[in-house]
């Protein structure tokens, strides 16, 4: 007896609690707990502990289903509008790939493993769902957010002092390394860094110029280095930099190092900055006050649209007003019980019909959801 009950029970499989179901999609339990337990271990690793930690989690947690309806709205939408970032994702992909340096496919897949905690395949469904969010937020939002000139200038008049400025300089760099080189390897460097410069005066980007060809720390970063005021560069740099203009590009400069190259990205004057200089900054400025607001009105109207329920016990922070979300269990709809005489009383204008299933009523994983 005891040996039969354990084979029965080494087959049961534990049902995750679905508590949320949109669409075509569902959450469960699982998910908004494995989600509250890696904001807590962020926090951890951030610095916090003790009281203030548990304040932050649980004050954090109170929008977890929320965010996680976001998410999906917005996927589902980018999914009704068709559309494409495959071509996008595999970009990104490759890029990760270049930057880790591992040619191997088998052994890449293993180092997103190690890095993320996730398999491949997850982490590119992931990243796929997040370009598909923010194109969605870029098309159906973002985008339509636009400001006139007069309220860039009435903004920058009266805030003269956010774009008074220091001279600084900009600059990306790719450094070709001649450390522990020989006669010859310093040759070759010479000859690397001058056909850097050529291709890069040709227009190629020189952002992936760094990434795949420096050995200077900021490879990584496109060779984007820190603003500079005047005297804070090497001589030789400065003196080759600091009065030309946005795009120049140097030919090769020695350093202890090796050759570096260096782009001029922005020079700023000193001084007020002209409107036409800061427009960029004066719009980002308006453009988040205006964005946040935007952005729920959006996810508002999506919920108002969707298909919506959550059980009880958890609460949707974004919750659009007036929107039925009471949760409904197949399994406790009963058909009504009617006589002939009842039917015959009402002049056959009642219809009975039967129990229609709510799709996506089960699951036996945690998060599962068709938009991946």
């Amino acid at each position: 007896m005891f040996v039969s009950f354990a084979l029965y029970a080494a087959d049961v499989t534990v049902m995750d609690e679905i508590v949320c179901k949109i669409n075509g999609d569902i959450i469960t339990r699982d998910e908004i707990g494995h989600t509250r337990k890696n904001m807590e271990e962020e926090l951890r690793r951030q610095g916090l502990s003790g009281t203030r930690l548990n304040q932050v989690v649980e004050d954090s947690s109170k929008n977890i289903l929320r965010e996680r309806i976001d998410q999906l709205l917005l996927i589902q939408k980018g999914k009704e509008l068709d559309l494409k970032v495959d071509p996008e994702v595999a970009k990104q992909i490759a890029d990760i790939q270049r930057k880790a340096k591992i040619a191997d496919q088998e052994k890449f897949r293993q180092f997103v493993r190690e890095q993320t905690g996730m398999p491949f395949e997850d982490y590119r469904d992931d990243l796929k769902n997040q370009l598909i969010t923010q194109r969605v937020i870029r098309q159906e939002v973002s985008g339509k957010i636009q400001f006139k000139k007069d309220e860039l200038k009435a903004y920058y008049d009266a805030h003269h002092d956010e774009f008074m400025r220091q001279e600084r300089i900009f600059l990306r760099e790719i450094l070709v390394s001649t450390e522990g080189k020989d006669a010859a390897g310093v040759a070759a460097a010479e000859k690397k860094a001058k056909d850097l410069v050529a291709r890069a005066r040709k227009g190629e980007k020189f952002q992936e110029l760094a990434i795949a060809n420096s050995d200077a720390a900021t490879a990584t970063q496109g060779g984007e280095m820190p603003a500079f005021e005047k005297g804070q560069l090497l001589k030789q740099i400065e003196d080759a930099v600091w009065d030309q203009q946005r795009g120049y590009v140097t030919d090769p400069i020695k350093v202890a190092t090796g050759l570096e190259i260096v782009k001029v990205e922005e020079h700023d004057k000193a001084g007020l900055a002209s409107l036409d200089e800061v427009e960029s900054a004066v719009t980002e400025k308006l453009f988040q006050p205006r964005m946040e607001p935007a952005l729920r009105a959006y996810l508002t109207k999506l919920r108002l649209e969707a298909f919506l329920e959550i059980k009880p016990g958890y609460e949707d922070t974004g919750a659009a007003p007036g929107k039925d979300t009471a949760w409904v269990d197949p399994a406790q709809i009963k058909p009504e019980t009617v006589t002939k005489e009842q039917v015959e009383a009402n002049g056959h204008k009642r219809k009975l019909f039967g129990i229609v299933p709510v799709p996506g009523t089960n699951t036996t994983k945690s998060g599962t959801s068709s938009s991946q």
